[in-house]
């Protein structure tokens, strides 16, 4: 327990589970911006997959601070999430809206694990972070949307 109250092996617990999905964004977002041609997309995907590299790493600060061992790797989930984007791009030949709905598919599920994060509790210094990072993936996803109405066909 912490001075906040909170079990820091179910708070590291929970922490690696958001750095796993964050190492699936990253990856994710990488092969998006691979896949595409329009400049603003590549240069959108680009900067989002950097963003999630660097969200992994303050996450793996916080999870030494409690005391934990960051995890390392993807998720099957997310190694999953991957395979299906390869399939639909193979199928619809750089579709960019398609990429979007699935970068969108990916955000809402981001959004998801991080509200359940901060609804069963972290340290309040770790709270913090994972709010910025949190509305910051709101942000992104509100953009994603916007974009997808550019790249509807």
């Amino acid at each position: 327990m912490n001075n906040s109250g909170i079990d820091n092996n179910k708070a590291v617990s929970m922490l690696n589970d958001l750095l796993t999905r964050n190492y699936d964004a990253e990856k994710g977002y990488q092969q998006a911006a691979d896949e595409v041609d329009d400049t603003r997309l590549k240069t959108f995907f680009h900067t989002k997959a950097k963003e999630r590299y660097d969200f992994g790493h303050t996450i793996k600060d916080e999870i030494r601070n409690l005391g934990g061992s960051p995890d390392k790797g993807t998720s099957i989930k997310g190694d999953m999430h991957r395979a299906w984007m390869d399939l639909r791009e193979s199928i619809a030949s750089h579709d960019e809206k398609a990429i979007l709905e699935e970068c969108e598919r990916g955000e809402k599920a981001a959004l998801k694990d991080y509200n359940d994060l901060l609804n069963n509790g972290v340290p309040m210094t770790t709270k913090s972070v994972i709010e910025r990072q949190r509305d910051s993936i709101q942000r992104d996803l509100r953009e994603i949307q916007d974009m997808e109405v550019t790249y509807t066909k």
